[in-house]
This record gives C-alpha cells, sequence and structure tokens, in this order.
C-alpha cells in the first residue's frame, strides 16, 4: 500500500474512533481496518464490544455508567 493509501487508512480509523467515542457504533471490513481500530481503542483504552460478522466487525461502545 502507497503512503496516501496509509494516509487515507488512518483518517478512516480516526473518524471511526470518534464516532464510537461519541456513543455510536463502526463497523470495519478489512482485517487491517479492524486490528488498526482495535489498537488504536486499546490505546486510549477505550471499552468497546465486538460483534464479528462474515462480512466484518462491528465496534459497539460501552456505555459507562457514573
Amino acid at each position: 500500500m502507497d503512503v496516501a493509501g496509509k494516509g487515507t487508512q488512518h483518517e478512516l480509523v480516526s473518524q471511526k474512533v470518534e464516532k464510537i467515542r461519541a456513543g455510536y457504533s463502526a463497523f470495519a471490513e478489512t482485517k487491517d481496518m479492524i486490528d488498526s481500530i482495535r489498537s488504536e481503542l486499546h490505546t486510549e483504552n477505550i471499552p468497546v464490544t465486538e460483534e464479528q460478522t462474515d462480512q466484518g466487525c462491528w465496534f459497539i461502545p460501552v456505555n459507562k455508567k457514573e
């Protein structure tokens, strides 16, 4: 993958993580995208439930009760 492709994937990962942070679910289709989102969520300590499907993976935010 070229540098532009990596930049585009990084932007998509950032957008999806921001969506999850805002309380919305996000979907990823490719293994690279799933692994990148998973890594970013782990780094930022954002809890999610992962639902694997034949087409990809849903990342569903876990609501924190305060």
